[in-house]
Order: structure tokens, then C-alpha cells, then sequence
């Protein structure tokens, strides 16, 4: 399915919502596929239409090969992201240094 079929299927705000996702990196094809039902190739092609030719070939270059866009290849549990160094929130207070 070409890209310009695929944005009359869905409203512009889903659109722009699954650019979004896409854009992500640790968002993989598999979710936008259960929240929305496009395949990857689809997704890929909807990009396409929806970006500069150079800002696409940018994407797809980071996309391509990248562990954490499909969900059987990702190495790290499934769920939010934390960075070890961010403090704790105690009784909705931020600790202090």
C-alpha cells in the first residue's frame, strides 16, 4: 500500500501520532502494528511520503539494523526506561543533593 493511501485511511492526528512512534527508537514496529495494523512495510512507506527525502533516508539509515525497533531482537526487558543515576521521588518531595 502506497503512503498517500495509507493517510486517507487514518485522521491527521493518527497519522502524525504514528510518526511519531516511528521516529521513537526504543518504539518497536510491533507496537505501532497492534495499536494501529500496519505492517513495517507500510509504516516505512508512510514515512516516505510523510518526510523530506533527506530526513527519510536519515531515518531509515538510524532504523535500519536497530535491535530496539522489533520486539524479538530487543535485548532489554520491555517497559519504561530509567537511568540508574535519576534520584528517587520520596513522598512526592525530589531529594536534594
Amino acid at each position: 500500500m502506497k503512503g498517500s493511501q495509507i493517510v486517507k485511511m487514518f485522521s491527521e492526528d493518527k497519522v502524525d501520532r504514528i510518526v511519531e512512534m516511528a521516529w521513537e527508537d526504543r518504539t518497536p514496529f510491533d507496537a505501532i502494528t497492534d495499536q494501529f495494523g500496519l505492517t513495517e512495510s507500510e509504516i516505512i512507506a508512510l514515512m516516505r511520503h510523510q518526510m523530506k527525502a533527506s530526513s527519510w533516508r536519515m531515518w531509515r539509515a538510524r532504523v535500519q539494523g536497530r535491535s530496539t525497533k522489533h520486539r524479538a531482537r530487543r535485548g532489554f526487558e520491555v517497559g519504561r526506561h530509567r537511568c540508574s543515576r535519576q534520584r528517587h521521588i520520596t513522598l512526592n518531595k525530589i531529594s536534594k543533593r
